[in-house]
This record gives C-alpha cells, structure tokens and sequence, in this order.
C-alpha cells in the first residue's frame, strides 16, 4: 500500500491552481469536470502520481468557500532552504504565517504558509530534523 493523495476542497479552483503551480512549483498532473456532479477535481504534485503522493483539489461549482473544521492540521514539503522558499513565496504573493527558523523545543528548521483558502502549509528544511 500507499498512499496516492491527499484531497482538498478549494472555493476557486484557478486560484487555488495559480497558487500551487507558481507559488509552490507544483505541475498540474490532471484535471476533469463532472458537470453532471457539478465539481471539477486537478492533481497537482512535484512528480507523476505513479510514483508519489499528490494532492486533489476538489471543486464544487456551487461553493465558493469553505470552514476548515478543526481537524485539519497542515500538508508538509521538504524544502532545502526554508528561508529563501518563504521569500520566493512572498515575491509571488503568497501569505507567509511564520517565519523560516528553529521549532520551539528543538532545531528544526521550519515555516508555513497559507494556501488562498486558508489551508496550512509546513515547509521543513532538509538536514535540519
């Protein structure tokens, strides 16, 4: 077994896109309309989903927003350098959280970001764990 993906309910589904595409250098994989369902879903990830995780970004016509409960805890990305992925991110629009820098309690090094519909992304530096 593996896992194959993660799904998210997103209220815009382009800019949803936009931000895992050009901020985060996701490829949009594959995308579908169900118009008899009235939703879309894309596969957005960093590599083929034969191969690795993704995430499916879900799109339902008649939403255009959504609660994130109190479940839902963050997606984490490996990045090499914490710091400067936080300042690509911020050059492309995108809304940093917390800072690059050392966890409470230990040394590594981390930081996260939000996707436009609030959904928390961790990214980790490598070597740091």
């Amino acid at each position: 077994m593996r896992i194959l993906h993660t799904m998210l309910r997103v209220g815009n589904l382009e800019r949803s896109l936009a931000f895992y595409t050009e901020v985060l250098g996701m490829k949009l994989l594959r995308r579908k309309d169900y118009p008899d369902g009235r939703f879309t879903l894309a596969f957005v990830g960093y590599g083929e989903e034969s191969e690795t995780a993704v995430l499916e970004l879900t799109h339902n016509w008649d939403s255009d927003r959504y609660e994130l409960g109190t479940g839902y805890g963050h997606i984490a990305l490996e990045v090499q350098d914490a710091y400067a992925t936080c300042d690509a991110v911020r050059a492309k629009g995108g809304k940093v959280t917390r800072e690059a820098g050392p966890m409470k309690h230990g040394t590594t090094v981390i930081a996260f970001v939000e996707d436009p519909d609030g959904y928390k992304i961790e990214f980790i530096q490598r070597g740091t764990q």
